[in-house]
């Protein structure tokens, strides 16, 4: 969001997420950025949501932290405009039950020599759509886990708002 507030390629337009909880909303009213709080219900077994990204004319969607997997009619609503962010080197560490710590934490217990983030295309699977971009970092043998989580939010940090940009270039081309 503060990424975009200064953007002239692209703008948050909403905030989804299905957890009233989450310290995004925060943001998002801070950035005067609307927000939908969605269930399962509404997610799986309506197309509200669907309905609600078109008449905003949503070109790109994009999932940070987002655990569910996303439903067939969603995917074919916005065929390859849907991306995610991964906290590993894809096809290493993904799939279902992997995010956030758990994935830190199998990297370390298997003694990688380094790791880093994936950006992919969503599909119906859990991190195995097609991969837009790979960054890494070194793990030297003192770091620990908040060692490997900061390296990784760095490289998101980085990377993923021009990522985002570079695909709704190459959309608008």
């Amino acid at each position: 969001m503060e990424h975009f507030k200064r953007s002239t390629i692209a703008e948050v337009s909403l905030i989804l997420t299905n957890n009233p909880e989450a310290y995004v909303l925060q943001r998002a009213d801070n950035f005067e950025i609307p927000s939908h709080i969605f269930d399962k219900h509404e997610f799986y077994e309506t197309d509200e949501i669907i309905r609600l990204l078109k008449n905003l004319q949503i070109d790109l969607i994009v999932l940070a932290g987002f655990l569910w997997l996303v439903p067939q009619s969603l995917l074919q609503a916005f065929p390859n405009k849907i991306i995610n962010i991964h906290p590993a080197l894809l096809p290493k560490y993904g799939g279902k039950g992997m995010y956030g710590d758990r994935v830190h934490n199998a990297i370390l217990a298997a003694k990688e020599e380094e790791s880093g983030i994936t950006i992919h295309f969503v599909n119906e699977h859990f991190d195995e759509g097609e991969i837009i971009h790979q960054s890494r970092f070194k793990i030297e043998p003192d770091d620990d886990l908040e060692m490997v989580k900061f390296k990784g939010q760095q490289l998101e940090h980085a990377h993923f708002a021009k990522v985002i940009e570079g695909l709704l270039k190459k959309m608008k081309s």
